[in-house]
């Protein structure tokens, strides 16, 4: 069996057959940064020391032609072909992930609620062991056609006792899968969730102040970050900026009302785009935050949306002095495009 060794600690983890690296890191008990799993984001990119692999097909923007020839690939993608690679990864910069993903757990939809025009919630019920993970990862479901990829959804509630996972799905123009969960599953149907996945959690001994920024459904994956440290006592001010397009597009307010209310260091501000209302602030996020603090040094930053949204925030955050260990990101990459002829 071919097998992956980081160096410089030396670990090394098997790989079966048309297993990508990312996926036996993952099954090994690593957690390597990885946001759209398919060769779009870059964020799974390391430096290959030794050995030969796949790297299948990447665009240019998360892997360029000048990396290739230094030897860096996207390991989400990437297959070995030598019995031995050796990538250039040492424990420093990998998380631990204590829940390796499966594949097709069988879930059932037990409520549908419609949060905003655009954005459906699930509540879905394990039907077998429940799912173990972290406040921020995500999911995979693919709609029943073989034309479709796997669309990633964040898990917008903290883990429960009782395995219940929330989802919100914003219906995209065109989209199988976001269509499909909005008009043909019921309450009473059966999802396969694969999962959970992704990195985008917080460390569980930081104790600095907190800001959250998020726009759409990006707001999920938010949610359950907020959920989880409020509910453990996390005692640093914690800030959640959230923008719409309108107020009809904004949701959760009354779990952010009684969070307010509850925990006296959190703190929820709602923008809107396209029209002004009472009580609420006006402007993009990247336009207004700089008004809001001027300095966030000291923050945690959690930043979650598309991925124009998240590079304009995070190109604020920075200016504003946010540093490169506390600013966490999770780009909604759409990957469509990549698999059309």
């Amino acid at each position: 069996m071919k097998t992956v060794t980081l160096s410089p600690s030396g670990q090394s983890v098997p790989v079966a057959d048309d297993e990508t690296v990312l996926v036996a890191l993952e099954k090994g008990g690593y957690a390597l940064p990885n946001n759209c799993r398919a060769g779009a984001c870059g964020e799974c990119k390391v430096r290959v020391l030794e050995g030969q692999f796949d790297q299948g097909f990447v665009l240019d923007m998360a892997l360029s032609q000048e990396e290739r020839k230094q030897g860096f690939g996207l390991m989400c993608v990437a297959k070995p072909l030598s019995d031995r690679l050796v990538i250039e990864l040492g424990s420093a910069h990998m998380l631990p992930k204590l829940f390796p993903p499966r594949e097709s757990m069988p879930y059932l939809v037990v409520d549908k609620i419609r949060r905003t025009p655009r954005i459906v919630e699930l509540q879905l019920m394990p039907l077998e062991a429940p799912m173990r993970f972290w406040p921020g990862q995500y999911v995979a479901i693919r709609a029943p056609s073989r034309q479709t990829q796997p669309r990633h959804y964040s898990l917008a509630r903290a883990p429960r006792s009782d395995g219940m996972i929330v989802l919100q799905i914003t219906r995209v123009e065109g989209g199988i899968t976001s269509t499909w969960l909005h008009d043909k599953v019921t309450i009473g149907s059966i999802l396969p969730l694969s999962g959970p996945y992704g990195t985008f959690i917080g460390d569980p001994k930081a104790e600095t102040p907190v800001l959250c920024l998020a726009a759409g459904s990006g707001q999920a994956p938010i949610l359950s970050l907020a959920d989880a440290a409020l509910r453990r006592g996390y005692a640093s001010p914690v800030t959640l900026l959230f923008s719409a397009a309108t107020a009809d597009d904004v949701y959760a307010q009354g779990q952010l009302a009684y969070w307010t209310y509850m925990h006296r260091n959190f703190k929820s501000l709602i923008t809107l785009t396209r029209e002004r209302r009472d009580g609420m602030l006006h402007g993009r996020i990247p336009d207004i935050l700089p008004g809001l603090f001027q300095d966030l040094s000291a923050y945690s930053v959690f930043i979650a949306g598309s991925t124009a949204f998240s590079d304009a925030c995070v190109t604020v955050v920075k200016r504003l002095g946010a540093k490169d260990e506390l600013l966490h990101m999770e780009k909604f990459v759409d990957v469509s495009a990549m698999h059309s002829p």
